[in-house]
């Protein structure tokens, strides 16, 4: 089969033709915050906090600067001790166990479940000490990690949890009942960001915390400003970390079409599922029967130990493709001196594998088939 060029050049995420079809909203939020010059914690800030909170169904939104502060915030707002572990899985982004070194606690890494990439209860309860106060489950990808179970455990041993809900903003876990929650407001605190190539992103830096309890949510609220209750009243020791009001009023439009978005995503992650499943070598996505799956990246697993052969053939055609994440976290060396794991055989495998396809809310049939028959032109050859 003769394979078309591709109409225009293909893009990992595809943020301005999203932007200008939204152009008007968000071109009148922003001008509204120009006019009304309440910069930092105007009301844009307050109506998208409180959009964020209908959608979430969760009673307290607390705005921040940026996704990592926004677990740092979460973390001290538990009142976590110096040397206090807190299980995190190894296969994830820095930022995760970074903030964890910050403050001084112990980022135990674990293995992940091969097939959901993310932390599993079993996982879990195999790391638990007298020492573990909080985990970490990471939604990766745009999918739930096992949350029921990794609650049950929370509560067993009294421990927090905090939801890193960077990637899966949209998405539901689906309750042994049949009961659904939004991803993100299962454990005690829901992060996320608002990174522009987020599945909710803003056009700068941004990010949120989330909770029902009313003690943490109060806490945030005042870490996320310098510890303040009210004005010039310093209750505890925090940090400045603010969601700028522009970047509130551009969310709080984009927080409408989320669920679109997410559709979207799902099509295009459908068309690639039918194409590639059959594919010798490769492993599409694995679908959980507890969580919905928002895609904010399409994984998959290349098997036949050709994955960085498929990613520059991939690009010799125009193709991006990128590998989230290539090396572990205990091998990074600014965790050297935070962890005693060297070795953690998933982790090593799918660092080895995994290989991100283009996706985003703008791919149209024409591109999604081009990046399809070069992927199998590959393995063809």
């Amino acid at each position: 089969m003769e394979i078309k060029e591709a109409k225009r050049h293909l893009q990992m995420v595809d943020v301005k033709t999203q932007y200008l079809k939204i152009k008007e909203e968000v071109d009148r939020g922003i001008q509204e915050v120009i006019d009304s010059c309440a910069f930092i914690n105007g009301p844009a800030v307050k109506k998208f906090a409180k959009s964020l909170g209908t959608y979430l169904d969760a009673e307290y939104v607390i705005p921040c600067a940026n996704g990592t502060d926004a677990l740092q915030i979460a973390l001290m707002a538990m009142g976590l001790k110096p040397g206090d572990e807190v299980i995190v899985p190894a296969f994830t982004y820095v930022a995760t166990a970074e903030v964890i070194a910050l403050l001084q606690l112990k980022p135990v890494m674990v293995d992940v479940d091969p097939e959901s990439f993310n932390l599993s209860p079993e996982i879990v309860e195999e790391a638990i000490t007298p020492l573990t106060k909080c985990i970490v489950p990471v939604n990766l990808y745009g999918q739930n990690s096992d949350l029921e179970g990794i609650m049950k455990l929370a509560e067993k041993h009294k421990i927090f949890v905090l939801e890193d809900n960077a990637q899966a903003i949209g998405s539901d876990y689906i309750f042994s009942d049949g009961t659904r929650k939004k991803s993100g407001t299962i454990g005690h605190i829901g992060s996320t960001s608002f990174y522009p190539s987020k599945n909710l992103g803003a056009y700068g830096d941004g990010g949120a915390l989330y909770t029902n309890n009313r003690e943490l949510g109060e806490r945030m609220k005042m870490i996320a400003n310098h510890g303040q209750s009210k004005k010039y009243v310093h209750n505890i020791i925090g940090c400045n970390s603010r969601l700028d009001s522009i970047q509130a009023a551009i969310l709080d439009v984009k927080l409408k079409h989320l669920d679109a978005y997410c559709s979207a995503r799902q099509e295009v992650a459908d068309r690639y599922d039918l194409a590639l499943i059959n594919v010798e070598g490769l492993e599409i996505p694995k679908r959980m029967s507890y969580s919905t799956h928002v895609f904010h990246q399409y994984t998959l697993k290349v098997t036949n130990g050709k994955r960085d052969e498929l990613k520059s053939y991939l690009a010799s055609k125009g193709i991006p493709s990128m590998i989230y994440y290539p090396i572990p976290l205990y091998d990074q060396e600014a965790f050297k001196p935070f962890t005693e794991v060297t070795s953690l055989p998933i982790t090593e495998k799918l660092c080895k594998q995994v290989l991100s396809l283009p996706i985003h809310t703008e791919m149209d049939l024409e591109d999604i088939n081009y990046v399809i028959q070069h992927i199998k032109s590959f393995f063809k050859n």
